[in-house]
């Protein structure tokens, strides 16, 4: 399954733990017990072929049938576990300080935190839910939405004479401005709010870190284009709202799981405790 979604041998094989010769060893096996060519490879690339296509379709449903009733036997043990996908700054600043709270009320719930390249396509995979950063869920996913946000621009408090209580073209274009990878049309909808659309700065350096975002807006190293529940949660009192003008997000945090793992016992509980908790 990881090689249908990544497209990749050697990339399915990070994920497993697996040299890219051994795993290719398992392909060719399954191949030779199937009797069909079910990959065609191209370099460093492999896609499924038409017999390919459709065994990965008679068989990935089974295999999801599987993992939900292996734990569904493994309930009466000791641990529950959930893998979740969780991005860095919302996990430090909203969810770590509330999980003691999950953890008294469901000690056997114990929970895998991954917050590299969240993406949809990992779910029913190597995660089984997700918080994560969207304009709009794919509508196949069950989704909950967990907050509606304003853009704000962050800077040092020390740049805020320099750049003024007005937007100022020739000021701005000046700077440098620090974008995340998961909020790229973000800095278009505040330039557009600021009015000045067709605004050039001097540089964007982009980050997939936003606690590293905010530390770089502190340490004077550009305008950061955040949430303002970001820059909030942060109390940083070296940062500082840049303009007072309100610009809707284009994105929301949105948790994020397959329908059918929603009837997980792990996945049950974080989400009827997320609901709760009003995260």
């Amino acid at each position: 399954m990881r090689v249908v979604r990544l497209g990749s041998a050697k990339a399915a094989a990070s994920e497993l733990a697996l040299s890219a010769s051994a795993l290719s060893r398992r392909i060719t096996a399954l191949e030779d017990f199937t009797g069909k060519r079910l990959f065609t490879r191209q370099h460093q690339t492999m896609k499924l072929t038409e017999d390919g296509r459709q065994f990965y379709d008679a068989v990935a449903p089974k295999l999801d049938e599987l993992a939900i009733a292996v734990g569904s036997q493994v309930e009466d043990g000791r641990v529950l576990r959930l893998h979740l996908g969780v991005p860095a700054l919302f996990g430090s600043q909203r969810l770590f300080p509330r999980l003691p709270d999950l953890r008294k009320r469901h000690p056997r719930l114990h929970i895998d935190i991954d917050s590299n390249q969240l993406n949809e396509s990992r779910l029913g995979d190597t995660l089984d839910a997700a918080i994560m950063l969207l304009k709009e869920p794919d509508p196949l996913l069950y989704s909950l939405r967990l907050d509606q946000n304003k853009v704000y621009a962050i800077v040092a408090t020390d740049m805020l004479d320099t750049l003024g209580n007005v937007p100022n073209e020739k000021r701005l274009e000046k700077q440098t401005f620090l974008i995340h990878h998961d909020l790229p049309e973000s800095f278009d909808a505040w330039k557009m709010a600021i009015g000045l659309p067709n605004l050039e700065p001097a540089a964007v350096d982009h980050f997939d870190s936003g606690p590293l975002m905010l530390e770089a807006a502190a340490q004077g190293l550009g305008v950061a284009i955040m949430h303002d529940d970001h820059f909030r949660r942060a109390g940083d009192k070296r940062l500082a709202r840049l303009f007072d003008i309100d610009v809707e997000s284009p994105y929301s945090y949105w948790f994020v799981c397959r329908p059918k793992d929603l009837e997980s016992r792990p996945v049950k509980l974080f989400h009827n405790w997320l609901l709760e908790a009003g995260l």
